[in-house]
C-alpha cells in the first residue's frame, strides 16, 4: 500500500489517522508540528501528505505554500484535512496548493477515499 505523512497538532486526531490508515494497510509516519516539514518530505518520500491547518509556529497554509515553492517538495501530494469546513476554506485550501480537502469531522471511508486518489 501507500506511504503516508500525517500533520496535525492534534495527537487524538493523530491517533485516529494513523489507525484507520495502518487498519488500511498503510505505512503512516505522523508529526506533531509542521517544523522542518519540508526536509521531513524529502528523507521520507510520502505518496501523501494529510496537513492540518491550525497549528501553532506554522499554519498549514504557510506549510503547503512553502512546500509549493521547494523545488523538491512541489510534486508532492497533500490533502488539507481540517476543521474549518466552510465553502471558503476548501476553495481557499485548493487555492494555496492543496490536492484535495478534507473536513473534519471525517468518517475512515472519506478519509481512505481521499487518499485513494493518490496511493495504489
Amino acid at each position: 500500500m501507500g506511504k503516508v505523512m500525517v500533520v496535525d497538532d492534534a495527537y487524538s486526531e493523530l491517533q485516529v489517522m494513523e489507525a484507520i490508515l495502518r487498519a488500511a494497510g498503510h505505512q503512516v509516519i505522523s508529526y506533531i508540528d509542521g517544523e522542518q516539514l519540508e526536509d521531513k518530505i524529502i528523507a521520507e518520500q510520502p505518496d501523501v501528505v494529510l496537513l492540518d491547518i491550525v497549528m501553532p509556529k506554522r499554519s498549514g497554509y504557510e506549510i503547503l505554500r512553502g512546500l509549493r515553492r521547494d523545488e523538491r517538495t512541489k510534486q508532492t501530494r497533500v490533502v488539507v484535512v481540517s476543521s474549518k469546513n466552510q465553502e471558503s476554506d476548501r476553495v481557499w485550501g485548493l487555492r494555496q496548493g492543496a490536492d484535495d480537502y478534507l473536513p473534519k469531522p471525517f468518517s475512515a471511508e472519506q478519509l481512505l477515499t481521499a487518499i485513494r486518489r493518490f496511493v495504489r
